[in-house]
């Protein structure tokens, strides 16, 4: 194992182990959640609809800042989208203004870029914005994971694995989704142990495209596995549905 390999997993074990917010799952599970950061007009105008074709809903992790813009993810998101996002039963959810890593922003920083974004999310649309968040480039510190949790309904990372039997608030596990359908066997590994522990399975992507980023999928292997994951009897659920399901009063 290299050492930049044993140094990443130092991080996972520190970062997942300190400043927690436990909360058991009960008997929620399995729960299926997609989500898309930044996030690239192709995962609402592509993936959204096959979410909705399985009568689901998606969480979008908005990086206010990216609107109107281009970016090696493809076209960013507009002002209507997001509208069009909240209409249609989404989730509008928090990536930061500016799109900034903890790791290389001084946390006071860091912590003001994501309510700099809520602040315009909320002026963006009227209702549907929510205080989950999700670290750009999945790169959480323990600073900011200290300071940002007790602001935050929920912050998730890209530790892999499944969430549950208890899981922690502050730093919810997520799984990539990228490539084409050579990638679903990979994909429903995951969902098959989701259902057996009858945990919460977080998937990411970016954009959704014939032909994707490095970063994105499909609409193939979007569509498979949503497919895999309704079969499964999974609930496929928003961010949001589940954490207000934990935590009512919240």
């Amino acid at each position: 194992m290299s050492l930049h390999s044993q140094l990443g997993k130092l991080r996972a074990s520190a970062l997942t182990a300190l400043y927690r917010r436990p909360v058991g799952l009960g008997s929620l599970g399995p729960i299926v959640t997609f989500t898309f950061d930044d996030f690239p007009r192709s995962a609402f105008t592509v993936g959204g609809k096959i979410l909705e074709s399985y009568e689901a809903k998606a969480t979008y992790y908005v990086a206010a800042g990216l609107m109107d813009t281009d970016s090696s993810v493809g076209r960013q998101f507009s002002r209507d989208d997001l509208a069009s996002l909240v209409e249609r039963g989404h989730e509008v959810a928090i990536h930061g203004f500016d799109h900034l890593s903890a790791r290389r922003t001084r946390v006071d920083e860091f912590i003001a870029d994501v309510r700099r974004c809520e602040n315009a999310l909320h002026s963006y649309v009227s209702s549907g914005v929510t205080a989950n968040f999700a670290y750009p480039y999945g790169e959480a510190t323990l600073s900011a994971k200290r300071r940002l949790g007790p602001l935050m309904s929920s912050s998730r990372g890209t530790v892999p694995g499944l969430n549950g039997p208890e899981l922690d608030l502050n730093l919810l596990r997520s799984n990539f989704l990228y490539g084409d359908v050579d990638q679903l066997d990979r994909a429903k590994r995951l969902l098959e142990k989701n259902t057996e522990r009858k945990s919460w399975l977080i998937f990411y992507s970016h954009d959704v495209a014939e032909r994707p980023s490095q970063y994105g999928c499909t609409p193939e292997l979007l569509r498979q596995t949503v497919r895999c994951a309704a079969d499964h009897g999974a609930k496929i659920l928003a961010v949001t549905d589940v954490v207000q399901a934990l935590c009512p009063a919240a």
